[in-house]
């Protein structure tokens, strides 16, 4: 008996000793390794010092050494990886506009039609609005100066409309029911930027929203989104479209999933060789965590979008429709430089909460990395699943069904459809790559704004009752005509239907919103339909979640 007690005492001692000795030991190692890659970054930073002083001091030709310098940090960072990238001080502010989510100026959305600045819309409570400027109102002047038939370009009216807030600038313009310029002393001021493009009910129990952004306001525009859908309809279905949608911040990314998961649950977990690992679990009850879900993804999906739609497939909370998403596991973190400059240096790997990592491979270079998108293209994976290259070796398990799930080049829907493609929609996809639909129906909203108005007050009357017509299809296949696009009557039969959906669209937008667009345009849209099929049979959702039905 004293033995083993004597035993049990050392075990216990041995015990607690490990557990303070082992951080001791493992900080101390860090710090080895943080001071031996300080030295190597000294002795380097030397070397390269040098051969700039070289190069001022010897070098047969004149330089420019702050461009050979910004030429070496490119390079530098693309032999570490796809996405930690160098971005110019001219850049910084820019690229922060998006995901900040505002930027200042004088609050209108617009449009270059025929070389002249045409008002598309004045962004509700902004400074343009407030003073009277209206959609269809044409800018010919910004102080003083003529921005009419000069070869205007978008960057050439943010440079002349964006600027500090409280500075002022004025606009002359010609507005269709007026004689002669209007003149108007616009404010600038803070204009948001809306990571949400559309929320609005599919029927009377599913609610649908989409992101184009992980932007600094993405949460709180999404929780008032499903606060409106609720008051809205009985809200127990959710369609999350994350198409198209490229990513942004970690954070944002956190807090959606958490609107969807039970508290304690992981969402994701970052680790990196001088990152420990960070894990990031869902808190407080989140606005949706009992209704049926469905998140579409595409090829567009990335980083942030890839999170949420990981989280939710590897809970089997919800059904992810669409084909494979673009697979960026990487985390990146912005540093500032000297001058201004910025890099974005990948610290850490992300992975979903059944340990995936959805990064696809760039041990073959840059150029191999971006051909991935044609590489599945050339493959067939965007029109047959089966075409779908799987590493079984990579292969994880749902943690609630244990469906299986792969990482290593984004994540796989549960329910794949493929791309319409198809060679009979050629000829429309030209038409509008040339501009051609864009254009056409900015003339005709112009030419014909107040008649929509008086005869379509609201949007569900415009919704329910206008018509595209066939002579108004004639008037566009005229107009590519003139730009010199050969007409296809084959594709034109086969077209038609979902041009006059498109075209309808497009005119609800310049009458209202990105809203009433994706209301309409979703009216035939093939994932949209499937997450509608699905939601409203549950059976099959059911099934599909417990890996019991094939899709």
């Amino acid at each position: 008996m004293a033995s083993s007690i004597e035993y049990l005492e050392r075990n216990f001692k041995y015990n607690e000793m490990k557990k303070i000795l082992f951080p001791i030991l493992s900080l101390f190692l860090l710090m080895f390794v943080v001071e031996t890659n300080a030295q190597g970054v000294n002795e380097q930073t030397m070397k390269f010092g040098r051969l700039l002083r070289l190069i001022d001091s010897y070098y047969a030709d004149s330089t420019d050494l702050e461009k050979i310098t910004e030429t070496a940090i490119v390079k530098m960072l693309a032999e570490l990886d796809p996405h930690s990238v160098y971005i110019s001080k001219e850049e910084v502010e820019k690229m922060n506009e998006p995901l900040q989510g505002s930027f200042e100026g004088i609050g209108i959305s617009f449009n270059i039609l025929r070389d002249t600045l045409l008002v598309v819309q004045t962004i509700p409570g902004g400074p343009s609005e407030k003073v009277g400027l209206q959609a269809g109102d044409r800018i010919i002047e910004i102080d003083e100066e003529d921005v009419a038939g000069v070869s205007l370009t978008n960057q050439m009216v943010f440079d002349r409309l964006r600027g500090e807030k409280g500075t002022k600038v004025s606009v002359s313009i010609l507005r269709r029911s007026e004689k002669g310029m209007l003149d108007f002393e616009i404010i600038r001021d803070k204009i948001p930027i809306h990571s949400l493009d559309a929320s609005y009910m599919l029927d009377g129990n599913t609610g649908y929203i989409k992101l184009n952004r992980f932007s600094a306001t993405t949460t709180s525009e999404f929780v008032e989104a499903i606060k409106e859908l609720k008051q809205a309809g009985q809200l127990q279905n959710l369609v999350l479209d994350l198409r198209g949608n490229g990513g942004g911040y970690l954070k944002a990314a956190h807090e959606i999933s958490d609107q969807f998961l039970e508290s304690g649950r992981m969402i994701v977990y970052t680790e990196g060789l001088t990152n420990p690992r960070k894990n990031y679990t869902a808190t407080y009850s989140g606005e949706f965590e009992r209704g049926k879900l469905v998140v579409l993804i595409d090829g567009g999906s990335a980083s942030a979008s890839e999170i949420v739609s990981g989280a939710v497939q590897d809970w089997d909370r919800g059904i992810v429709i669409g084909r494979r998403s673009f697979g960026k596991g990487l985390v990146q973190q912005p540093y500032y430089l000297t001058d201004g400059s910025m890099v974005r240096l990948t610290t850490a790997h992300y992975y979903t909460p059944s340990g995936r990592c959805i990064q696809k491979p760039y041990e073959n270079g840059l150029a191999d990395y971006r051909h991935d998108m044609a590489a599945r293209l050339e493959s067939g994976e965007l029109f047959n699943a089966d075409s779908m290259d799987l590493d079984e070796s990579l292969k994880n398990s749902t943690l609630i069904n244990q469906r299986d799930v792969y990482g290593g080049g984004g994540v796989i829907p549960d329910i794949y459809i493929p791309l319409d493609t198809s060679a009979n929609y050629a000829y429309y996809n030209r038409l509008i790559r040339q501009s051609v639909v864009n254009q056409f129906v900015l003339d005709y909203v112009d030419l014909n704004r107040n008649d929509f108005k008086n005869q379509y007050p609201d949007f569900s009357m415009f919704k329910k009752e206008y018509v595209v017509t066939g002579d108004l299809l004639e008037d566009l296949w005229r107009e590519g005509d003139k730009k010199g696009i050969e007409r296809d009557d084959d594709a034109l039969d086969f077209t038609k239907g979902r041009a006059k959906r498109h075209i309808k669209a497009l005119i609800a937008r310049d009458l209202w919103s990105a809203n009433e667009f994706y209301e309409v345009i979703n009216g035939d849209d093939d994932e949209v339909l499937k997450a509608l099929e699905v939601l409203n049979i549950n059976d099959r959702y059911n099934a599909i979640l417990e890996g019991s039905a094939n899709e």
